[in-house]
């Protein structure tokens, strides 16, 4: 049979306070950032379902705490994307993405630069890897134009190495 004080001590484990469920803020900043490099304003929106709220200054006082620390870095971040991106895009997308995740103008200008001297070279083997040869007429032409387009390369870029096979057209 059941024994009184059985019952009595599972209400007593039932009505203990609750804890806060799952890792700290801390903790989960630290485990997104050892996927992948994150900026400030990309975290931040990452852990707003996690924070506390009463506590509203938690969230800012860890994400300052990982910049002290070095585990945050819009730097880092700007290169890694610029890293990922750049092969594959045109510098109007990869500076659209930067300006998405809160970088400083500044920053994304120079990166805009750097971006811009190599675009041509970019564009061209983007266009060797899906092409690799002339455009047969008008209608392959603007195919492989707005191919190129989309990736984000410049229509000045694009028209150097589309315009360098155009000439039997």
């Amino acid at each position: 049979m059941h024994d009184k004080d059985d019952s009595d001590d599972f209400e007593q484990m039932s009505s203990a306070p609750a804890r806060k469920k799952g890792p700290s803020l801390k903790m989960r900043a630290v485990g997104l950032l050892s996927r992948r490099e994150h900026s400030r304003i990309e975290l931040a929106r990452k852990l707003a379902p996690h924070t506390d709220p009463d506590n509203p200054a938690e969230l800012e006082s860890v994400l300052d705490a990982l910049e002290r620390e070095n585990w945050l870095s819009n730097e880092r971040f700007a290169q890694s994307l610029v890293h990922r991106r750049a092969p594959r895009k045109g510098a109007a997308l990869v500076v659209q993405e930067l300006r998405q995740h809160g970088l400083p103008d500044e920053q994304v200008a120079q990166i805009s630069e750097q971006l811009k001297e190599t675009e041509v070279q970019r564009a061209r083997s983007v266009w060797q890897r899906k092409f690799n040869r002339p455009p047969a007429d008008r209608a392959d032409y603007a195919r492989q134009f707005r191919f190129l387009a989309s990736r984000g390369f410049s229509p000045d870029c694009l028209r150097r190495i589309l315009g360098e096979l155009d000439d039997a057209l």
